[in-house]
């Protein structure tokens, strides 16, 4: 019997959805974007339309089986990765949301957080679900919602309110209100969770005043989730993967050992660490969370959040008129004069891991009369490697068998050899640069192409990663050392 041919990957992200089409060989056969609009109601809140979000993923699937030459009854199965943190409320006999989703960069709710670390949670809280009492996380945006949006309580009380992440949602949507699930991955990411046990905590449940019937079944991250309907794409489909775009990125860039590592790209930046099946609570405020889970049974990473990276560059484009395109910075940056010391420290929906400051606010340091742009956009490049400095060296503490990892990276940021080579030498690692870009989307075509029979285990889809380019560190150990002590005070001077 032939293997199923083309998988569907659906990797709906934070200002766009994409959707390949990919078959075997873990190729890209069909591909297709649509950017959606940015809600900001006020500083620090940030909103999506869940509608346009559902508009531009069906757009973009039927657009990529299009371009891929093929019909939808070509596609043997669909994996969905998705931005993960982002809360949606809906009605369960409609369909509808209640309100706007609000995103993972949303700070709202930083005073709830604040509070409840003041009550002494958080210890309860990490043991529990591996994570900190931070707005980024979905909990205290559900609670927002019910007692913000009018009847919003009272109805989830009742039943008649569902909560999802955008997988969750996007299932809900495509199987026509028949399924109402999550995966592992994206439950892990709710403060909701028990990561050891996988299932809902009730202790947490109580926290943060959320009704049990609001949730989601959480299931395996590659299964059969449910069917989408016939008239979304032009052919029932299952939808057999789940998982959130970090999780699944891990996945695509074949990172299955402990000791494994990769860093994503994107707005912001999400370096992850495979340690396998123990989770590893973190000493130095890092994320324990959930990597994958298969047959019940799960594998865990640290992981390190920075809140932006890409966003970076998109402030000298759109914010400050400085560039007009991203691919400018690097040219910049090799033309910026080597004697200025500019640090940018960009907090401007305040400071991730191993911070975690949700009242920071972005700095710019070392501004001189001759600084020109030039010198910013390098700052803004660097910025992105001098944060995942900080990561890895608390990887490192957490957990010291990861010295010697070699970090795999993607996202749009890696396109950049400056910026790459910056990265090995500030990191001091070797820095892989893998052929196939499309990590998380190739993640999410794995769970699913998993579970569909159209790959060999985690070992054969392995064979399928390929090196576009690995990158040495060149920067001598003084010189290392001397920009992070500059960057470390730097990010002092900028907590709250």
């Amino acid at each position: 019997m032939s293997r199923p041919a083309h998988i569907l990957a659906i990797d709906q992200g934070t200002t766009s959805s994409r959707a390949l089409v990919f078959d075997t060989a873990a190729t890209v056969r069909g591909l297709a974007q649509a950017e959606f609009p940015q809600i900001y109601p006020s500083p620090g809140r940030v909103e999506h339309d869940p509608e346009a979000i559902w508009q531009t993923v069906l757009e973009t699937a039927r657009a990529a089986i299009r371009n891929a030459g093929l019909e939808a009854a070509d596609i043997a199965a669909i994996g969905i990765a998705n931005q993960r943190e982002t809360t949606v409320l809906w009605d369960r006999a409609t369909g509808q949301p209640i309100a706007n989703a609000i995103v993972w960069q949303d700070r709202r709710t930083a005073e709830a957080c604040a509070r409840l670390r003041a009550e002494g949670a958080e210890p309860l809280v990490a043991a529990t679900t591996g994570l900190l009492l931070d707005p980024y996380f979905s909990a205290t945006k559900i609670a927002w919602l019910l007692d913000s949006v009018p009847g919003a309580r009272a109805s989830a009380e009742a039943g008649r309110l569902a909560f999802g992440t955008i997988d969750s949602f996007l299932l809900f949507r495509l199987t026509g209100g028949a399924v109402h699930a999550t995966d592992a991955t994206n439950a892990s990411r709710t403060l909701l969770l028990d990561i050891r046990t996988g299932l809902w905590s009730g202790e947490m449940l109580r926290l943060f005043a959320i009704p049990e019937a609001i949730l989601p079944t959480v299931r395996d991250t590659a299964g059969l989730f449910g069917i989408a309907e016939a008239r979304h794409l032009g052919a029932a489909i299952p939808v057999r993967g789940m998982a959130g775009d970090q999780q699944a990125a891990l996945a695509g860039q074949a990172c299955f050992a402990p000791g494994m590592a990769k860093s994503t790209y994107g707005t912001g930046c999400f370096a992850l660490l495979n340690t396998g099946e123990t989770p590893v609570p973190s000493s130095n405020r890092l994320l324990t969370t959930i990597a994958t889970q298969r047959a019940g049974r799960r594998s865990y990473v640290l992981e390190g959040a920075i809140f932006v990276a890409g966003a970076a560059v998109q402030w000298l484009r759109d914010g400050l008129g400085l560039i007009g395109h991203a691919a400018e910075t690097e040219a910049l940056a090799k033309a910026a004069d080597p004697n200025q010391s500019v640090t940018l420290v960009p907090a401007f929906v305040g400071l991730g891991a191993p911070w975690w400051d949700a009242d920071a606010r972005g700095a710019i340091f070392g501004l001189t009369r001759g600084t020109t742009r030039a010198e910013l956009a390098r700052a803004a490049l660097e910025c992105v490697g001098l944060q995942t400095a900080d990561l890895l060296s608390a990887m490192r503490a957490d957990w010291p068998a990861e010295a010697d990892t070699v970090l795999r990276v993607d996202g749009g940021m890696t396109a950049s050899d400056w910026t790459m080579q910056f990265l090995a030498d500030i990191l001091g690692c070797p820095v892989d640069r893998p052929r196939v870009q499309e990590t998380t989307a190739l993640g999410a075509a794995f769970f699913a192409g998993l579970d569909a029979g159209a790959f060999d285990g985690e070992e054969g889809f392995a064979r399928t990663w390929a090196l576009d380019r690995r990158f040495l560190p060149r920067m001598a150990a003084e010189e290392r050392a001397r920009r992070i002590a500059i960057w470390r005070d730097s990010v002092r001077r900028t907590l709250a």
